[in-house]
């Protein structure tokens, strides 16, 4: 038994060193040392040896078991190695070759430019509030004054859900809330997504951003809407913009205007963009916030008045970027996106 135990250590030696692959050593490790391999075969035998032999014989095949075991872990460690070079060598990197560009997003140019103007009026003492896009009527139209035949209040301008709800035609309506759960001075802006049924053309879209300022306190006066109107132009367009304040008719003003802002091209000279007047298309709606409107907000317009203004956020966009298509902001097109 002694002369079968040298004779598997030597073939398995002999045997273990031809092995090229983690599968062939594995069939290895099973042949001479697995439950069924030839070391256990041998010692099954033991029960036949006598009592002196049998420690000698179990010492000497624990060696050859140690010896065969260490052989196996020594190619595995060889094997894996070499695997791991080869790995390396055919997943070589060539770094002479230029590196992949990474694409980095950035804000849109409609919401630059809303977050640009909620900075500006900031900066003039106005805070920022939201509200929701879906309206009651009541905040919509009745408590602005309009009313019960004003045009914009068919179901051919205004998208309805129900009689009495509404996807917001204005961003006033935050006014309303605001005005009815603050008591004057109250000094805001607010800024958000409204809907109006309108043909798609390059200025129009049923859905577009706008910008709304309120200011309400004791001795608010026609002066003070103009002059922050002013500041406010100069501080987005440049201080050599000027505004033009033409008559007109809002129900929740009164009285209320139009306001026109230079050339972006030609700063007021005259050009072929402006068809030579020097003015650019109007850049917003004022006024004197109406005594019924205050009255239905619970504010006495014998002791408080106050201005309004709003202007389209994608409008100013436009002026702002020289952009001639209001088509231009929703289409996603990357070769435009891209530019900003």
């Amino acid at each position: 038994m002694k002369e079968r135990l040298m004779e598997i250590k030597q073939r398995a030696i002999e045997e273990i060193k031809e092995v090229i692959d983690m599968e062939e050593l594995d069939k290895k490790r099973v042949e001479f040392l697995g439950k069924k391999g030839e070391i256990t075969q041998v010692l099954r035998g033991m029960g036949k040896l006598s009592a002196e032999e049998r420690p000698v014989i179990g010492k000497l095949a624990n060696e050859v078991r140690s010896v065969i075991e260490a052989e196996i872990e020594t190619l595995k460690r060889d094997l894996k190695n070499k695997a791991k070079e080869a790995k390396l060598e055919s997943e070589k990197i060539d770094i002479s070759m230029p590196g992949r560009k990474k694409y980095y997003g950035h804000r849109h140019p409609l919401m630059r430019t809303k977050e640009e103007l909620e900075e500006i009026f900031m900066n003039m003492g106005f805070d920022v509030v939201e509200g929701p896009e879906i309206e009651t009527v009541y905040n919509n139209f009745d408590a602005l004054n309009a009313p019960e035949d004003h045009p914009s209040r068919d179901m051919s301008d205004t998208f309805y859900i129900t009689e009495n709800i509404l996807l917001r035609t204005q961003t006033s309506p935050v006014q309303v809330r605001v005005m009815k759960q603050k008591e004057p001075p109250i000094k805001i802006v607010s800024a958000g997504r409204t809907f109006r049924f309108d043909d798609v053309d390059d200025t129009h879209s049923p859905m577009f951003h706008q910008m709304e300022c309120l200011v309400v306190d004791k001795g608010v006066t026609l002066a003070n809407l103009k002059d922050t109107i002013d500041i406010f132009v100069k501080e987005l367009f440049g201080s050599d913009f000027n505004t033009r304040f033409r008559p007109h008719d809002f129900p929740f003003t009164e009285p209320s205007a139009e306001v026109d802002v230079s050339c972006f091209k030609c700063k007021g000279k005259g050009c072929d963009n402006c068809n030579g007047t020097g003015w650019a298309m109007e850049l917003l709606g004022c006024g004197m916030v109406h005594p019924n409107v205050l009255k239905k907000c619970g504010i006495d317009p014998e002791i408080y008045s106050g201005f309004a203004f709003g202007l389209g956020i994608d409008r100013v966009t436009m002026v702002k970027y020289g952009l001639n298509n209001i088509r231009l902001l929703f289409d996603n097109d990357m070769r435009f996106l891209d530019q900003f």
